[in-house]
């Protein structure tokens, strides 16, 4: 491990071990603790720091206070053949999504596609982590979830939506999966809340304040002001499907109804929604003619002629993994915000490995 004034290196094994054991302290079982780990240390291995490791605090004081429940189950409440809808008993959210998932892919091998909803859960962190799950199998996953208002409309001059994430993995045959992970807002929250830690200016791209106009000012959100959605009324409709499959049908908590898992007092459950959807796509053409046509779409993409000041084209997910086969070699240079909040993660568990002093 080696650190600088701004960073930290750890290798992903020695930042999954702490994580797990931060989980196991609250009560986690150990296999819960490892879906968790993995799912945020895979985060940082992608180089999204706003949604891996520095969630753990947040995800550590309500697994102590209540709000979310160690030793939650999540279950399939309701199903058909290509459909299940999984209460996440207020388990860990990663706990429930990575379970969900699992039903979905599940499902998709009898039925060619299948779709899974959830209730009763939690913030889930990355949503292309679930996605990665399903197109390492060879399938097509989409993952979204809802969250609290934080996103203005146009015109607005407040929040209206959630940030709603919204992914899609696609197995690319000699590629890595073809990965999206986006917020239906210009910018995923995290980001602001990082800034605003820094002291930081943000783009006029990012808020608007309490007028309704773009502001760089983040030190009042969420509190004050809104997300701008992304493309404008683009983003909003998008974030409004991701509502609809994440709460309206499965019957979670919807727009303000929905707890804020960060700001409340850490005791009551948040009723987070989220939906998978899978797709088998061997059950529509053979498996190998899709992964040469997938690698064909990439293959003209790479060619395309660049722009004056380019060097590269990539499509979705090729700077993630390159950041992923970068961090599993050399480690993981997590930044200084990450850092701190992991250091809160140690005092509040006792968990306090050494490369974190």
């Amino acid at each position: 491990m080696t650190s600088s004034a701004s960073n930290r290196t750890v290798s992903y094994e020695a930042l999954h071990e702490f994580t797990k054991a931060a989980f196991l302290s609250t009560g986690l079982s150990e296999t819960d603790g490892t879906t968790g780990a993995d799912a945020l240390a895979t985060t940082d291995a992608w180089g999204v720091f706003t949604h891996g490791t520095k969630c753990l605090a947040g995800y550590l004081r309500r697994l102590q206070l209540g709000g979310l429940r160690p030793r939650g189950v999540p279950r399939v409440a309701a199903e058909g053949g290509a459909w299940a809808l999984v209460d996440g008993d207020s388990a860990l959210g990663q706990v429930t999504s990575v379970f969900a998932m699992q039903t979905a892919i599940a499902k998709a091998r009898q039925q060619g596609v299948a779709y899974v909803g959830v209730r009763n859960s939690c913030h889930f962190g990355a949503a292309g982590y679930y996605t990665w799950l399903a197109a390492r199998e060879g399938f097509i996953g989409i993952s979204m979830a809802n969250d609290i208002p934080s996103v203005a409309a146009p015109g607005a001059r407040g929040a209206i939506a959630g940030s709603n994430p919204i992914s899609s993995a696609v197995p690319a045959g000699r590629y890595r999966p073809m990965l999206l992970d986006m917020s239906t807002a210009t910018v995923a929250g995290g980001k602001v809340y990082a800034a605003r830690m820094r002291g930081e200016p943000i783009p006029n791209t990012w808020l608007v304040g309490a007028d309704g106009k773009p502001t760089t000012d983040p030190t009042g959100y969420p509190q004050v002001g809104a997300l701008q959605p992304a493309a404008g009324h683009k983003g909003y409709g998008l974030s409004l499907l991701c509502e609809t499959l994440s709460g309206i049908l499965t019957g979670a908590a919807v727009t303000w109804q929905v707890g804020t898992w960060m700001w409340d007092d850490g005791k009551q459950s948040t009723n987070h929604g989220a939906a998978f959807i899978v797709i088998d796509t061997n059950a529509i053409m053979p498996a190998a003619q899709f992964a040469a046509r997938m690698e064909a779409l990439i293959d003209e993409i790479h060619a395309a002629p660049l722009a004056e000041g380019a060097t590269q084209l990539r499509v979705p997910g090729e700077m993630e993994w390159e950041h992923h086969t970068r961090a599993m070699t050399h480690g993981i240079s997590l930044p200084e915000d990450v850092v701190a909040s992991l250091r809160k993660a140690a005092e509040m568990t006792g968990v306090a490995p050494e490369w974190l002093q």
